[in-house]
C-alpha cells in the first residue's frame, strides 16, 4: 500500500472538497497527509529474521542432522539474516514482530515532524488541525495548534483519528475521513467562527509522504 496510490483521484477531490467545505465555515485550518510508514522499525526486521531464521533453522537441523549443534549454529546465521532481508518486503510480517506502542509513538512524532514541515503551526489564529495518516502502521493522528487545544482536548480530536483507522480496515477510508473532518469542522465553527477577512492558509489538496 503507497501513499500515491491509497486514494484514488475521485477520493482525492472528495477530500479536498470536504476541506474547502469546513474552511468555508471557520477560521480553522484543516490539512490531510498519507505517507507509506513513519519508520523503517529496523529492530522489527532484525526480530522478525531472528525467530523465524533459529526457528526455520532448528527444525532444518533436527530432521537432516540429528541435531548437530554446529550446523545448527551455521544455518541459523545464514537464515536469519535471509529471513530479515524477506520480512522488508513482507511488511505485515514485519509489523508483527514491532510492538504496538512503538507504532503508536512513531506515528505520533512523525505526525508532529509534519506538521511543523508542512507550516502548520504558522496560520494567523492558530488554528491549523492535520489528519495524518500513516499506512504501513494502519494508525492516523490528528493533531492541532495551540489555538485548537484551548478549546478542544486531544482526546476528542483522537476518537476521530480512530474512526478514520477503522475506516481503513473496511475499505472505507476516503469516506471516513471526509465524515471525520465535516465533524471536527463543527467544533472548529462552533469555537473558531469564520472571519469577514479570512483567507485560505493552506491547500485544501492531500498532501502525499514518503
Amino acid at each position: 500500500m503507497k501513499a500515491d496510490s491509497f486514494f484514488t483521484e475521485a477520493d482525492k477531490k472528495k477530500i479536498a472538497d470536504a476541506v474547502h467545505a469546513v474552511e468555508g465555515r471557520t477560521a480553522g485550518e484543516i490539512a490531510v497527509m498519507v505517507v507509506d510508514q513513519s519508520d523503517a522499525y529496523p529492530e522489527g526486521q532484525m526480530l522478525a529474521g531472528g525467530v523465524i531464521g533459529s526457528l526455520s533453522a532448528l527444525a532444518a537441523t533436527e530432521l537432516f542432522w540429528a541435531g548437530d549443534l554446529w550446523v545448527f549454529v551455521v544455518s541459523a546465521l545464514v537464515l536469519t539474516a535471509l529471513c530479515g532481508w524477506l520480512v522488508h518486503y513482507l511488511p505485515e510480517v514485519k509489523r508483527f514482530f514491532t510492538p504496538g506502542d512503538r507504532l503508536e509513538l512513531q506515528v505520533r512524532d512523525r505526525a508532529l515532524t509534519a506538521f511543523y514541515e508542512k507550516g502548520l503551526h504558522k496560520t494567523r489564529d492558530e488554528s491549523g488541525v492535520l489528519f495524518f495518516i500513516s499506512l504501513f502502521e494502519h494508525k492516523v493522528w490528528v493533531l492541532a495548534d495551540q489555538g485548537i487545544y484551548a478549546k478542544i482536548r486531544q482526546e476528542a480530536l483522537q476518537a476521530y483519528a480512530h474512526d478514520i483507522a477503522a475506516g481503513m480496515k473496511s475499505g472505507q477510508a476516503a469516506d471516513m475521513l471526509c465524515r471525520s473532518i465535516m465533524e471536527v469542522g463543527e467544533l472548529l465553527a462552533r469555537h473558531f467562527p469564520v472571519k469577514a477577512d479570512d483567507v485560505n492558509e493552506l491547500s485544501d489538496e492531500v498532501i502525499i509522504g514518503q
